[in-house]
């Protein structure tokens, strides 16, 4: 539970900012989010842990109805407002591991960028597959880490530095497992580098100056095979941009 409080603390702090992130605002992302689900007019879908509202946007003109669920009611209600020119879009607050929804309700299922915030993400997967109708599509979208330890390591490591509600990025094989735990097959899936400008991704979460200037010096003096991996680039001392791994993946239900 303190882990789904930090998640709160931190949405609702800095929620305008999801709104705004370039890095959430992404089109290519989006894009790729409609062609790979081909969605239409009579489709029930759900996002969860909409944050900013960016998946449930795209989703909107596609589909009968959009569910659009968080576990922080002051970021839901923001991007409510926000979207407030969408009214096919529903907004309920909930727990990802914990969907206040029948069997077999949706569709399409989205999550985007945000299940390196769930603590269990062997129950939220449980409950996309509970959730989800037979032969539905469930789409993952979200930063995973490397296969190797240290390289992993490293990144959750500074994840956590920057955002305490920040609970891990799993790798491609832990995704894997879960799905084939779950009857979830996978249909398509592609692996990505993403740069992410340092000081917007910093200043999302963080405004306190020595917490950021912890997080400068982990970076900083992190060993050369890592800044490389990551493609931290530094110029006149200052950090400019890194780059990470971002993997969507698409995936049906099979009972």
């Amino acid at each position: 539970m303190s882990v789904k409080k930090d998640v709160k603390n931190i949405f609702t702090k800095n929620r305008k900012a999801y709104v705004s992130s370039s890095t959430h605002r992404n089109s290519k992302d989006l894009t790729l989010l409609t062609e790979w689900l081909n969605p239409n007019s009579g489709m029930a879908a759900l996002d969860i842990a909409t944050g900013g509202g960016h998946t449930a946007k795209r989703l909107s003109p596609y589909v009968k109805r959009v569910v659009a669920t968080d576990i922080t009611k002051e970021m839901l209600q923001n991007t409510a407002e926000h979207l407030s020119g969408y009214p096919n879009i529903d907004y309920i607050i909930a727990d990802a591991e914990h969907l206040p929804f029948l069997d077999g309700t949706f569709d399409i299922i989205t999550c985007r960028i945000a299940a390196h915030h769930f603590p269990n993400p062997d129950q939220f997967i449980y409950e996309v597959k509970r959730v989800l109708k037979e032969k539905g599509k469930f789409l993952l979208i979200d930063n995973i880490a490397p296969n190797s330890k240290k390289y992993d390591s490293f990144i959750n490591r500074l994840e956590k530095i920057r955002d305490y509600s920040h609970v891990r990025s799993l790798n491609i094989d832990e995704w894997k497992k879960l799905f084939s735990e779950n009857n979830l097959e996978i249909i398509q899936a592609q692996k990505r580098r993403k740069t992410l400008p340092y000081e917007e991704w910093l200043n999302r979460t963080l405004d306190d100056e020595e917490a950021q200037k912890d997080v400068e010096q982990f970076m900083t003096s992190s060993y050369e095979n890592i800044k490389n991996y990551y493609e931290i680039k530094i110029e006149e001392g200052k950090i400019q941009h890194f780059t990470i791994d971002e993997w969507t993946v698409l995936c049906t239900h099979n009972k």
